[in-house]
C-alpha cells in the first residue's frame, strides 16, 4: 500500500546516466506494481518503464501535449532487463510522457493509469487511495448461480459514462441480474468504439469519464449485490495509439497466426516483461477497481507455449490479489477448449466458464431457419437443445464441415454453471442483417419460447443490453480509430467479413450495411429506456423468469446430473429437473404447430404415483402477448400449444386415476 513505511525501504546501488554507481534510497517496496508511474509520498511520484530498445530515457513532466506547453525533463536510471526508473518531485494530476534517446517526440506510458486527451495525448498520474471504498463486506462472486448482463458503456446510456450507468443499476438489479459483463474500457482512439482496440491497458477510456467515475460504478454495483467482470483483450493491441514499440520490439511475435493483429509475445525471446506487463495488468483492474473478475476475449488467438497459459498465470495472480474475495473468470474460447476449466493440475486453466456458442448457434438456426455461414452445423432440432443442457457443448470432436475440421473437446464432468449461453450478445447481434435483436428475426412466440429456454436452463445465462425489454435499436459495429485511409480498410474488412453470409453478400445488401466511422451510426445504437413500458409484455417476460430462476426449488439448482430431456417431436422437447422428494419440474419446449402427443410413450413425462403435473408458467399468457393459457396436461391427453414453453410442477392429484377402459381381447 503508499502509506507504507519507510523503515522497509532498503538502498541499493543504481547505474545513473552518466555511468556513475550511487548508493540511493529504494522506493520500489512502496510501488503496488512494477510498471507505470506512482505515487510513493506526499508529492514524490516514482516512474519505471521496461524499454530495452533504449539506452537512454528521460520522463516528461508537461502541462499538456501541445507544441509549445511548459515543460521539465528528467532523466531516469538504468537498472537490470531494460527497465528504467526514477522518483521525481510531483503529484497527483501530474501530466508526462517519456523522450527515448534524446528524441524530437515524446510517447505516452504503455502503462498509462490515464489519458484524459486519449491515446495520443499525455498520460496522467492517479492518486487511487483518494476514492472513498464503502464495499468492505462485498464477498465477491461464484459462478454458480449467477445472471450475466453484458454492457457496452459508451452505449447503455444517452450520455454513454459510467455516472449515468450507474444510475441504471437499481433497475437490473431490481429484475435479477446479478453480475454486469462491461465491454473493454482499456483506452482507445476516436470517439467512439466497442473498446477491442485498446491501447492503454491500465487506462479507463477517457471517453466514459475518469477513473474515479469507474470505482463509483462498481462500488455502487456492490452495494446493490451486483458483481462487475471486465471483458479484456490480451490477443493484440489495437493498430491505431499503440507506442509499446518505441520501447521495445519484444512486445510481438511473427511465430504465430492471429485474427485481429500482431500476436503477442508471451513466450519467445525477451517474453518475461511482456508477461508481467499483462499479469500486473490483471492484478490492477482487482485491485484498485475491485472488478469481481474478467472475461477473456477470443483466447484462440491468444498463443503461448509456456510451462504456464498466460490465461491461466493472469488468473491466478487475479485470485491472489483478490485475497479472500471470490472472482470469477470466463473464456471465449472459439474452438471449445474445455481444458481451460479445468484445473491446473489435469493440464487447465483455472478458468470458471466458458461462453457457449453452440447453444447460440442452434438457438439461431431453430429462431430464424437459416443456417448459412457459421451457423451451417446446426440444424436448431430439439436434441441439440437436450444435448446443450447436458453436456454444453454440442461439438466435443466431432468433423465440423464450416471448418473442415473436428471442433471442441470433451466436456464431461463438469457442472452445468460453467456454460454461459446466450441468445444475443456484441458479435452475434451486429453479424446479423441490420444489427438488431434477435425477436426481430423470429415470431414472438418462438421468441418467448427460447427466451424461457435460456433462463430457466442450467447454464448461466447472459443477456445483452437491452434485450431483457426487446431493444428497438441495433447494435452495429462502430469505430472511430485511425485516419481516412484506415477507416476505409477497417469498412472494406467489416462488409468483406459479413459477406460470409449470403443474405449479406450480395450488392444490394452490401450498400445497406452501416459504415462503422459515421457518427450517427454509434448514436443510432444507444439504448432508450423509454421502451421497458413500451415494450412491457417483454420486459415482464424476462422479469417473471428471472424471478422463477431465482425462486423456484428446482429452477435455480445447476448440478450436474440434475435434467434429462426427450424429444417429443420435430420441433418440441421436453426436459425434466429431477429431485428426490417429488419436487420435479418439467419445461415442455415446442418451437412448431400445435402437437397432441398422441401417442406419448416418454416415460420422462410421467408424474409420480399420487401426483399430477400443474401448470407453473406459461409463455401463453397474455402478460407476454401470447394469446392466452390452454390446459397442456389431463388425463386424456398432452396439448403442446404452438410456439411455447410451458413450466409443470407437481401436485397432489385432485382426483384418482382413471380405470382402464376394458377392451375385448
Amino acid at each position: 500500500m503508499l502509506h507504507r513505511k519507510r523503515e522497509i525501504i532498503e538502498t541499493y546501488s543504481r547505474h545513473t546516466a552518466d555511468g556513475q554507481k550511487r548508493w540511493v534510497t529504494d522506493p520500489r517496496p512502496l510501488r503496488r506494481y512494477p510498471i507505470g508511474a506512482e505515487l510513493i509520498g506526499a508529492n514524490e511520484i516514482h516512474f519505471r518503464i521496461w524499454a530495452p530498445k533504449a539506452k537512454h530515457v528521460d520522463v516528461v513532466l508537461e502541462e499538456s501535449a501541445e507544441k509549445n506547453a511548459k515543460r521539465t525533463f528528467h532523466p531516469l536510471q538504468t537498472e537490470d532487463g531494460g527497465y528504467f526508473s526514477a522518483s521525481v518531485q510531483a503529484g497527483a494530476d501530474t501530466r508526462y510522457r517519456f523522450r527515448v534517446d534524446n528524441a524530437e517526440h515524446f510517447h505516452p506510458d504503455p502503462a498509462s493509469r490515464f489519458q484524459s486527451d486519449g491515446p495520443h495525448g499525455s498520460s496522467c498520474v492517479i492518486d487511487p487511495k483518494t476514492f472513498q471504498w464503502t464495499d468492505g463486506a462485498w464477498s465477491g462472486l461464484k459462478m454458480k448461480g449467477q445472471v450475466i448482463y453484458e454492457m457496452h458503456i459508451g452505449t447503455f446510456t444517452r450520455e454513454g459514462t459510467w455516472r449515468s450507468a450507474a444510475e441504471q443499476l437499481p433497475e437490473l438489479a431490481r429484475i435479477g441480474i446479478t453480475v454486469i459483463e462491461m465491454m473493454p474500457i482499456a483506452d482507445f482512439p476516436g470517439n467512439f468504439g466497442w473498446g477491442y482496440d485498446g491501447v492503454d491497458f491500465f487506462a479507463p477510456s477517457h471517453l466514459y469519464g475518469t477513473p474515479d467515475d469507474l470505482r463509483n460504478f462498481i462500488d455502487h454495483a456492490h452495494s446493490l449485490g451486483l458483481g462487475v467482470i471486465l471483458d479484456v483483450v490480451y490477443n493484440h493491441f489495437g493498430p491505431d495509439g499503440n507506442y509499446v514499440r518505441v520501447f521495445s520490439d519484444h512486445y510481438f511475435t511473427a511465430q504465430y497466426e492471429n485474427d485481429w493483429g500482431e500476436s503477442i509475445n508471451f513466450d519467445g525471446p525477451n517474453s518475461g516483461p511482456v508477461r508481467e506487463f499483462f499479469i500486473t495488468n490483471g492484478c490492477y483492474w482487482i485491485e484498485e477497481f475491485h472488478f469481481d473478475g474478467f472475461r477473456f476475449d477470443a483466447t484462440q488467438d491468444v498463443h503461448d507455449a509456456s510451462d504456464e497459459y498466460i490465461i491461466g498465470a493472469v488468473g491466478r495472480a487475479a485470485r491472489k490479489t483478490a485475497g479472500t474475495r471470490s472472482i470469477i473468470l470466463i473464456a471465449e474460447n472459439e474452438p471449445q477448449e474445455a481444458k481451460m476449466v479445468r484445473p491446473r493440475s489435469e493440464g487447465g486453466d483455472d478458468l470458471d466458464g466458458l461462453w457457449n456458442d453452440d447453444f447460440h448457434h442452434s438457438a439461431y438456426v431453430a429462431l430464424t431457419g437459416r443456417n448459412e455461414a457459421y451457423y451451417t452445423d446446426y440444424l436448431g432440432e430439439p436434441q441439440e437443445f437436450i444435448s446443450a443442457t447436458k453436456y454444453g457443448y454440442l461439438y466435443q470432436g466431432q468433423p465440423y464441415s464450416w471448418q473442415e475440421s473436428q471442433r471442441g473437446t470433451p466436456t464431461f464432468g463438469l457442472p452445468p454453471e460453467t456454460f454461459v449461453a446466450f441468445l444475443e450478445n456484441h458479435d452475434h447481434v451486429s453479424n446479423a442483417p441490420r444489427g438488431q435483436g434477435l425477436r426481430f428475426e423470429s415470431s414472438p412466440g418462438r421468441y418467448r419460447a427460447m427466451t424461457a429456454l435460456l433462463l430457466l436452463g442450467p447454464w448461466t445465462p447472459l443477456l445483452f443490453q437491452g434485450q431483457e425489454f426487446g431493444t428497438s435499436k441495433p447494435f452495429v459495429f462502430f469505430t472511430d480509430v485511425g485516419d481516412s485511409d484506415m477507416r476505409e480498410a477497417i469498412r472494406k474488412g467489416r462488409f468483406g467479413f459479413l459477406s460470409q453470409f449470403p443474405s449479406q453478400a450480395t450488392e444490394e445488401a452490401q450498400k445497406q450495411l452501416p459504415v462503422p466511422s459515421d457518427p450517427a451510426v454509434f448514436a443510432h445504437c444507444k439504448l432508450d429506456f423509454s421502451e421497458r413500458e413500451k415494450n412491457r409484455n417483454l420486459y415482464d417476460l424476462h422479469i417473471d423468469l428471472l424471478k422463477l430462476r431465482r425462486e423456484d426449488s428446482r429452477f435455480r439448482e445447476q448440478n450436474v446430473g440434475g435434467i434429462d430431456g426427450a424429444v417429443l417431436g420435430p420441433a418440441s422437447f421436453v426436459l425434466r429437473y429431477l429431485a428426490n422428494d417429488a419436487d420435479d419440474r418439467l419445461l415442455v419446449v415446442n418451437l412448431g404447430r400445435r402437437q397432441f402427443l398422441i401417442p406419448s410413450p416418454e416415460p420422462l413425462l410421467a408424474p409420480p404415483l399420487g401426483f399430477e403435473w400443474e401448470t407453473l408458467w406459461t409463455s401463453e399468457s397474455l402478460r407476454y402477448g401470447g394469446p392466452g393459457a390452454v390446459p397442456v396436461v389431463t388425463q386424456e391427453q398432452w396439448l403442446l400449444p404452438a410456439e411455447a414453453a410451458v413450466a409443470l410442477r407437481l401436485v397432489r392429484e385432485k382426483a384418482p386415476r382413471r380405470k382402464p377402459k376394458r377392451r375385448r381381447f
